[in-house]
């Protein structure tokens, strides 16, 4: 893994913080809504995507109640390939509110705090010191954020039976936040099962956490998840990347990225202008073939070649602008770029 300071970049104020986190808020929501109305996954698939998706709005909300009156600490971001906050962001979530009981003793109590801002309003005309308005802040974030509710370096979903038609008899999903990348992936696979896979669901769910918990070639993924379960026969496994937010903090290669930089330093755009990359792979199991020795011998799946399917989402104005700028990218999307509504700063 190649670290560079841009993958836990501090903004530059606090006032780029709230823009960011506006930002951010507006265009997750946007891209939930495009992708159950579009149908870009399957029925069961999008109402998964849309719990994943929840948990990662969570998760930067808190994120954002955390930092938002602290000046000594900044909530670090990832500008390259990403626009998401940087992984460790959400470890220390998770930290913090493991200790939540602790830290929520230690804190002056919420009527003492109101007490003394009301006095310092309505009595003393003064406005709240930055101090006292970080100590209600953390009052907020460790009284009300839940930890279940973090989107974890990795997050298992249940098994359960797959609808009808489906390429396999069960489903189960996962996501993943990757360290290298610092993006949310989400994952489903549709199996077979020699037997009750709910009666083997902890190795089933802990085989994927082993070897499925990363951004990874397809196959190799399909692979490690098939040999690792003897009794478990994958049928298709979909791996969908969540990015990454095309915005004006960016400083990466990424043509898409270039292409709206230079449209709001050109002044043709606004400065919220933004655009989500959102990639989907999957690899299909083509036929079985059995391995090893005759006493002990392993069903695998032969798999078809990795399909990969890539979409834009983009206000009408900036998809205008990527097909000026980047025609080689636009035409080669899975389906033609899908407008989601412009991002409105006052």
């Amino acid at each position: 893994m190649i670290v560079t300071p841009l993958d836990s970049a501090i903004l530059d104020s606090k006032e780029q913080y709230v823009f960011y986190h506006k930002m951010v808020d507006f265009a997750l929501k946007e891209l939930i809504v495009a992708v159950q109305l579009k149908k870009i996954l399957e029925e069961k698939e999008i109402l998964l995507f849309k719990q994943y998706s929840d948990l990662l709005l969570y998760s930067i909300e808190a994120m954002r109640v955390k930092y938002m009156y602290d000046e000594e600490g900044n909530m670090k971001v990832d500008l390259t390939d990403s626009g998401f906050p940087n992984y460790l962001e959400f470890r220390y979530l998770f930290n913090d509110l493991e200790l939540r009981d602790d830290y929520l003793g230690k804190l002056t109590n919420i009527e003492v705090i109101k007490d003394e801002f009301l006095d310092t309003l309505l009595r003393k005309k003064e406005p709240i010191a930055k101090r006292k308005l970080f100590q209600a802040a953390s009052i907020v974030y460790y009284s009300s954020a839940k930890k279940e509710y973090i989107f974890n370096r990795f997050v298992q979903g249940k098994i359960i039976e797959a609808p009808q038609g489906s390429p396999g008899e069960f489903m189960v999903s996962w996501s993943f936040y990757d360290v290298s990348h610092n993006r949310p992936f989400i994952n489903y696979m549709y199996f077979n099962y020699d037997g009750n896979p709910q009666n083997d669901r902890d190795e089933i769910y802990y085989a994927l956490k082993t070897v499925a918990d990363r951004e990874m070639a397809m196959d190799t993924m399909a692979y490690g998840i098939d040999k690792r379960i003897p009794k478990l026969f994958p049928k298709l496994i979909k791996r969908v990347d969540l990015g990454p937010i095309h915005n004006v903090f960016a400083k990466d290669e990424n043509k898409v990225t270039h292409a709206i930089l230079e449209g709001i330093a050109e002044k043709t755009i606004p400065l919220e202008s933004y655009a989500i990359s959102f990639k989907i792979d999957e690899v299909k199991s083509q036929s079985e073939f059995k391995e090893g020795s005759f006493f002990n011998k392993q069903t695998f799946q032969k798999w078809d070649a990795v399909s990969r399917q890539r979409y834009v989402f983009a206000p009408h104005r900036i998809i205008q602008l990527l097909y000026n700028k980047t025609p080689e990218i636009m035409n080669n999307l899975a389906k033609a770029p899908i407008q989601i509504a412009d991002l409105k700063m006052k």
